[in-house]
């Protein structure tokens, strides 16, 4: 793990007028780079070549650093560029994914924000489990073994993968039916296997609660929620049910949970407190098991059921995309913040009130 004191080393060596707000271009990047403006810092896009023309189009980036591979952003090239223009990086699924925990970890040597270990947790499935379960949030049933299945069960590989490969099974012989398909077409690998999350799988509807700590206020604010609209699950729930026996009955349809785009949502007030005392939990803990804990953005994301219970299956511990329907804001940063706050711009307000009263320390990891 990089240090912390080589991280305020930098932060010390940088001037405080002129920091650049930097992001891998991909997942949550225009909104995160659009708030960075807003609130006047010069931004900068990591972008993979071939792919520049989204941010040159939108005009939100003052600089685009091209890679060939998204390994590469963690290259004495681009880290060299990017502390010349002193810049705090922002994290999101795609460098989680793209660039990997460990390198995020051991060689992006750049003041991150956030706590950087804390994606740890997030992409762990057991070290995630156990933060949840301390912050005594509803979980669905989980079996460590196959074998254990009894009921219907969503299968989950490790890693954001954004919902691709996941699968339902019912039983065993259904698991290793799908699992075995899978690894034959070369779309999961071996680790996978071995480190599969099988879950019991929870009829309701399914919401995404964005939430965002401020260290520098010391509470947590409710941003907002989504839902997901996946590929090609969701297509299939719009034909009829005679037509949908006769698709599972092709040999080459396989379900798939792809993440396509979101819905923005509201919730019924009526459980605006429970959602309040399930983020401040788990941000309460965050601080015992990963110091300094949680800062910034982050998402539980759950399932309603018929009784109202929240269940959650995973957190995010950062910016979700799910966040990007509310690029003006959302119905609940409204109420705090009025027109035009979206998670991008509420990321970029904290570093800017860290660097006008210097806490930039409570902030950066």
């Amino acid at each position: 793990m990089i240090e912390q004191k080589e991280i305020f080393e930098i932060i010390e060596g940088y001037d405080k007028d002129n920091i650049s707000i930097a992001v891998l271009a991909s997942h949550s990047a225009l909104q995160i780079l659009k708030g960075a403006k807003e609130m006047g810092f010069h931004t900068i896009a990591v972008c993979k070549a071939g792919r520049e023309m989204v941010y040159e189009r939108f005009g939100v980036a003052d600089k685009i650093i091209s890679v060939k591979d998204y390994k590469e952003f963690v290259s004495d090239r681009v880290l060299d560029e990017l502390r010349a223009h002193n810049s705090i990086l922002i994290p999101h699924g795609s460098l989680v994914a793209y660039v990997g925990v460990k390198n995020i970890e051991e060689k992006l040597k750049i003041p991150f924000f956030g706590t950087r270990g804390i994606l740890r947790w997030e992409s762990d499935r057991t070290m995630e489990r156990d933060w949840l379960e301390t912050s005594k949030i509803k979980l669905p049933k989980e079996f460590k073994d196959p074998s254990e299945i009894d009921r219907l069960c969503l299968i989950k590989f490790p890693g954001a993968r954004g919902g691709r490969d996941y699968f339902l099974a019912r039983t065993p012989k259904s698991y290793k039916k799908k699992t075995d398909k899978l690894f034959k077409e070369g779309k999961i690998s071996q680790d996978d296997i071995d480190n599969v999350t099988i879950q019991e799988y929870i009829s309701g509807v399914n919401m995404y609660v964005s939430y965002f700590y401020s260290p520098l206020k010391d509470e947590v604010e409710l941003f907002g929620m989504d839902r997901r609209y996946e590929s090609n699950i969701d297509g299939v729930t719009r034909i009829s049910a005679v037509d949908q026996i006769e698709l599972y009955g092709d040999p080459r349809f396989v379900p798939s949970y792809v993440v396509a785009g979101n819905f923005p949502l509201v919730v019924r007030e009526s459980l605006l407190d429970k959602i309040f005392k399930m983020g401040d939990s788990v941000v309460k803990v965050s601080k015992d098991i990963c110091p300094p804990g949680m800062i910034g953005a982050f998402c539980l994301e759950a399932m309603v059921n018929d009784k109202l219970d929240l269940i959650v299956f995973e957190i995010s511990a950062r910016i979700v995309a799910g966040t990007n329907p509310y690029i003006q804001g959302s119905p609940y940063s409204y109420i705090m913040y009025g027109d035009n706050m979206s998670m991008g711009k509420r990321i970029a307000l904290e570093i800017k009130n860290a660097v006008e009263s210097g806490q930039l320390d409570k902030l950066v990891t």
